[in-house]
């Protein structure tokens, strides 16, 4: 999951999980101090966040149901 730290829908992605996040990969893009996002988000597509990556490739934007 690419996330940032100040996205409320990232922080309600998280909550879903709960403790169960610990076993998500995930990648913090936004770089405090700046309104920049870390070059490995760009380089990945990642627009919207919260901003999921499938194994599979197939990318997934918004906050997903735990059944996705």
């Amino acid at each position: 999951m690419y996330g940032l730290y100040w996205c409320t829908h990232c922080a309600e992605q998280k909550e879903l999980f709960g403790a169960s996040f610990k076993y998500v990969t995930y990648i913090e893009c936004g770089i405090k101090g700046s309104k920049d996002e870390e070059p490995i988000c760009k380089e990945a597509g990642a627009k919207n966040f919260p901003t999921w990556q499938f194994p599979d490739g197939s990318k997934k934007e918004g906050t997903q149901p735990l059944q996705t």
